[in-house]
């Protein structure tokens, strides 16, 4: 996501200093856990679909694997569809796997040459890729959450704030987060959108329990969702009777969304790629396990489940190759947690616990993908993680909100977690299970 949108971004700025029908050549270099994980993650391929003007809410996936042997095998590239370039991944893709001191664990370079000067760069860019899709132009000032904040009418920076919102206005959060969107789009716009987040979430599921097969990437992982769908909806009536069965569902939901995500599907980021199956697979269990749950359930749900990760996002970070999974898992598991919570009708001080109940359980959640792929832990660890997340919710729901330790305090010990982590458990594929795989 986050290499897609810079590519997004980078021919943009091409196009406005009217250099890119000049461009002859392109050179990206990756840094840190792209680098590393790099080839893993598909950030080779998603960057060079961005060059090509593919976005990823747009991208037909189908058609992916036929325009990269295209690009590979011609060794040119369609710059923004239209412009064709020499290119060959050899030379003009450059991963760079040692740690640079100082430097943002995910940094990319893009660098464009016209044949003027062959040898001077015509326009250099250097973007971060800080987790969930969001990038940051090196030497822009101000982030996004900073320029809404001063125009939406219910600002905050913390849980506490929240709370004190709700508490003042005697609003719910999902109210809140609504009321704060009315300022940049209409009531229609924000549940036609809340609508297709949901739509494009049971898309991916139903896709992922019909798709058999292996993985790629050299790991041999099947696919199990197709084979767990079976099972499960033919399941004899007796078997039916264990109570637990409600959560082989939950696994099914995730297994499905991020074995779809490790075949390069499409799928919601929330607030991650790797973490995409966990709210999915909630979302889910609330629609067909909880009572009275209409197309408004499913959008407080996510509204409520968008104010949550928006305080991971400013006061600590969603990235893996900043804070490890828990910065994914941790994060999704807790917004799903306390989402889930506001569906079911829970106050915003149950919703807070919900959300810190979520994240205080997977503190110092490391990020080690064997081989750099996002299949061995990550796949199971969605469908932990959305298990998790409804016990959570319904640990919060059996309380009245009052508990020792606050949201806004376990983020904190989050952020702090992951400066002391080592960076062998930060998505570098180092450490971990990625280099014990015969041990485990």
């Amino acid at each position: 996501m986050g290499p897609m949108r810079a590519a997004e971004a980078f021919l943009k700025e091409l196009q406005e200093t009217s250099l890119l029908r000049r461009v002859s050549r392109v050179q990206i270099d990756l840094y840190g856990s792209l680098a590393l994980t790099g080839l893993g993650h598909q950030t080779d391929i998603a960057l060079l679909m961005g060059l090509q003007g593919e976005t990823p809410d747009q991208i037909d996936t189908n058609t992916v694997a036929s325009k990269l042997a295209s690009i590979r095998e011609s060794k040119r590239l369609a710059l923004n569809g239209d412009h064709p370039i020499p290119f060959s991944e050899a030379t003009d893709l450059v991963m760079h796997r040692r740690a640079v001191k100082g430097m943002h664990p995910n940094t990319m370079r893009f660098t464009a040459f016209t044949d003027d000067d062959p040898n001077t760069p015509a326009l250099d860019a250097t973007f971060l890729s800080i987790g969930g899709g969001f990038i940051h132009r090196e030497g822009q000032t101000g982030t996004a959450h900073q320029k809404c904040s001063s125009k939406v009418p219910y600002p905050f920076t913390s849980a506490n704030e929240v709370l004190q919102l709700c508490e003042q206005h005697q609003i719910s959060i999902n109210e809140l987060a609504l009321r704060n969107e009315l300022t940049f789009r209409s009531r229609e716009e924000i549940r036609t959108g809340l609508q297709r987040i949901w739509t494009v979430m049971q898309e991916c599921v139903e896709k992922g329990c019909q798709t058999e097969g292996i993985l790629p990437g050299g790991l041999e992982v099947e696919r199990r969702a197709p084979a767990l769908y079976q099972s499960l909806t033919q399941r004899s009536a007796p078997m039916d009777r264990d109570a637990l069965c409600v959560l082989d569902w939950v696994d099914l939901y995730a297994l499905a969304v991020n074995e779809e995500n490790a075949a390069g599907g499409r799928v919601v980021t929330a607030p991650t790629n790797g973490a995409a199956g966990i709210i999915p697979a909630v979302l889910h269990y609330l629609q067909r396990f909880c009572p009275d749950v209409t197309d408004e359930t499913i959008e407080r749900f996510l509204l409520t489940a968008a104010v949550i990760g928006s305080l991971y996002k400013r006061n600590a970070s969603i990235s893996g190759a900043e804070v490890g999974c828990q910065g994914e898992v941790g994060v999704a598991c807790s917004m799903a947690a306390g989402a889930l919570t506001d569906a079911l009708g829970g106050t915003p001080h149950q919703v807070e616990e919900a959300a810190e109940i979520g994240m205080e359980h997977n503190l110092g959640l490391t990020c080690d993908p064997i081989k750099g792929l996002v299949q061995v832990p990550c796949i199971e660890r969605n469908a932990m993680g959305a298990v998790k997340a409804i016990n959570a919710s319904r640990l919060a729901l059996r309380g009245d909100g009052k508990h020792f330790v606050s949201l806004d305090r376990v983020i904190r010990v989050m952020k702090r977690t992951g400066a002391d982590m080592s960076a062998r458990y930060k998505e570098t594929s180092r450490g971990g299970l990625a280099v014990n795989i015969s041990e485990c």
